[in-house]
């Protein structure tokens, strides 16, 4: 049963409609995490997360506390120092050696994580240090929010796992009438969504069989189990990076299309360790030049072949 309302409709005027399948498909960006810090309660300074960041003004003459290390940490804290009075970076996977004044940056440096804040103003670091700041920037990613799914508990969002899914797509119990597109991150989003779309329309269509409750319950689990046993947390469940591609040709192969072109990988993998290596202008300097001219052949044999 799938219930809905006109946005200008009142809250009793609410339609009921049945369908064969619902695929969720309302993304993971719009619901801030925010990271729990002793003494917030008591903090005197401003507290905003990375989605309502826009430009870098409203920090100018200010201290900056930003949280987290991935690429809205990186940017933001990048824009901002060239107003702000000086930039602190704090996050769990910054190594002991990387401490200290950024190079390159006369007002960015990099701090272990936030052991507490207080309120005369101080944030205090986990590696000693302190400083009395105006803002603290989160810039700590997303929950999967579901606050329309009504599944009676089968499927849960515990420590940011949308779970059990088989493939982080379908939940055993409820498949394959209930599936989901686009929870997977740290990937190449688009091409991944289109394989697990295809998946999806060649499951419900008949073509496509999947395994029995049963299989898809045991094969969950196993996975979970081996994310724990490799010390991966439970957060990171939908977490691919390196491994989206695995997933990507599995979904591929079992909607019988294409698998993904060698150089597609090739140039993501380029492209990280680009980021890393020269962070103020990856977007600007590339030495993948080959991969770009095999990606035109391709796309250019991919036209020929639509227009017979």
């Amino acid at each position: 049963m799938v219930r809905s309302r006109k946005r200008s409709g009142s809250e009793g005027n609410i339609n009921g409609e049945v369908y064969d399948a619902v695929v969720v498909c309302n993304g993971h960006y719009s619901e801030p995490r925010i990271a729990e810090i002793p003494g917030i309660e008591v903090w005197p300074g401003k507290q905003i997360h990375s989605h309502n960041y826009r430009v870098p003004d409203p920090f100018r003459d200010q201290i900056v506390v930003v949280i987290g290390s991935a690429a809205s940490a990186d940017d933001i804290s990048r824009d901002i120092s060239k107003v702000a009075k000086e930039v602190h970076i704090t996050s769990r996977s910054i190594e002991t050696g990387g401490l200290g004044k950024l190079s390159g940056h006369d007002n960015i440096w990099l701090h272990s994580m936030i052991n507490s804040v207080h309120k005369d103003g101080k944030v205090a670091f986990q590696d000693g240090t302190q400083v009395r700041a105006d803002v603290i920037l989160h810039c700590t990613g997303y929950k999967y929010h579901f606050p329309f799914l009504e599944t009676n508990g089968i499927v849960s969002v515990d420590d940011n796992r949308v779970g059990p899914l088989y493939k982080h797509v379908f939940p055993p119990a409820l498949a394959p009438w209930l599936s989901f597109i686009g929870l997977p991150w740290k990937v190449v989003p688009f091409p991944l969504f289109e394989f697990q779309s295809k998946w999806i329309a060649g499951v419900l269509s008949g073509r496509i069989p999947l395994p029995s409750k049963e299989e898809m319950m045991t094969d969950t689990e196993a996975f979970y189990s081996s994310l724990e046993a490799s010390g991966i947390p439970k957060r990171y469940t939908h977490r691919l990076d390196a491994d989206q591609f695995e997933y990507d040709d599995w979904l591929a192969a079992k909607s019988g299309s294409p698998l993904t072109e060698e150089w597609r990988k090739k140039m993501y993998f380029a492209a990280g360790r680009r980021k890393r290596s020269m962070p103020e202008m990856y977007r600007d300097r590339w030495d993948d030049e080959d991969l770009i001219s095999q990606a035109h052949e391709d796309f250019k044999r991919h036209s020929t072949a639509c227009s017979v």
